[in-house]
């Protein structure tokens, strides 16, 4: 049974992209044009964490570089700069849509401001946004996800899996993004053994102020749960999740990861053995799919979705422990099958 969107899996919904896609100045590139001279590539712009977060703005990475070799394209990807202002950012896009990359990917809801007022000059580019849908526009593609789906999934697991019947949930941010994966995840806890608590904690307020990007915080908010007897952690924080793996790994209990099948990650891997499974979001084919659609000139704007239906969004079942556990993946599978047939509405706030 493999639920989830690993980095080839081309859903139903993102198979139909026809997107666009944003993105900021940058580090690494590939000028080679494509085919028809017309673009040098994808352009990526990372969310806060950047590169190697093992996380969201790798699966991104994935996607693009799946792009690049098999449609025969150039890449360039940039990294955010500590503090910047939208301002830093509509120059970057300026330019990378000056230099010729088509589309350019916004990884991440704070390029919202920068990609509406740099699409707008520049209509001849196709630019798309991930986890916004605030942007209306021609050359504009929001590429979101239904993320509470999966977290339900992660909340029917931890429940199942907990024998201290506490478990926690560690959000980076507090925004209304992340408030979908707690909501999601607090219901299928709470759907599957209400005698089960939830720990929740935010690690900042603010995006800027380090809460998907600092390991030690999210470290010491697991630590802290797990002291209080929380024996199985989701954590919504990004890059500050590994610290959250690397604190459940220490004592060993669960850990549940997020965007990614994080049990794969390399820079994990001494700790996968605590990493039951990962609530997933496929990043990696909306930003190939978004690529295919513009190398096609097929690209269009607008609100795409990918949902657990679509195969947009899923639980890994990459630890053999966790395919082992037949309740648990009995009651997955029921509640799969809930959400599917709309029987299960989701929360996406508490």
């Amino acid at each position: 049974m493999r639920r989830v969107s690993r980095i080839a899996l081309a859903s139903a919904a993102t198979a139909a992209l026809a997107v666009s896609a944003t993105a900021c100045g940058g580090t690494s590139s590939d000028a080679a044009k494509n085919d028809d001279g017309k673009s040098k590539g994808v352009a990526i712009a990372y969310d806060v964490g950047g590169a190697g977060d093992q996380s969201f703005n790798d699966a991104a990475t994935a996607g693009m570089d799946r792009a690049s070799k098999e449609l025969k394209v150039g890449k360039k990807a940039v990294e955010p700069t500590d503090g910047e202002s939208d301002a830093d950012k509509v120059q970057r896009l300026t330019e990378l849509a000056k230099q010729g990359y088509n589309p350019v990917i916004g990884v991440g809801y704070a390029y919202a401001p920068a990609i509406k007022e740099v699409a707008a000059k520049n209509p001849d580019v196709t630019f798309g946004i991930v986890d916004d849908a605030t942007i209306k526009a021609d050359n504009v593609a929001d590429l979101v996800f239904n993320e509470e789906q999966s977290s339900y999934l992660a909340g029917v697991a931890a429940a199942k899996a907990t024998k201290s019947k506490t478990v926690g949930f560690i959000g980076g941010v507090d925004n209304p993004l992340i408030r979908k994966f707690e909501a999601g995840f607090v219901q299928g806890v709470q759907d599957t053994d209400k005698s089960v608590k939830v720990k929740r904690q935010f690690l900042t307020e603010k995006a800027e102020d380090g809460g998907f990007s600092s390991p030690d915080r999210g470290k010491e908010a697991a630590s802290g749960q797990i002291e209080g007897g929380a024996d199985v952690v989701y954590h919504a924080a990004g890059l500050s999740g590994q610290g959250v793996i690397e604190a459940a790994a220490a004592k060993k209990i669960w850990a549940i990861g997020v965007d990614s099948d994080q049990y794969q990650q390399k820079a994990l891997g001494k700790y996968k053995k605590y990493i039951l499974t990962s609530a997933t979001k496929d990043v990696a084919g909306a930003v190939y799919n978004l690529v295919k659609s513009v190398k096609d000139d097929k690209a269009e704007g607008g609100v795409v979705r990918a949902d657990l239906k679509s195969g947009g969004v899923g639980l890994a079942d990459s630890n053999p422990e966790f395919t082992k556990m037949k309740d648990l993946q009995a009651a997955i599978k029921k509640a799969e099958q809930g959400i599917t047939t709309d029987k299960i509405k989701v929360k996406t706030t508490l």
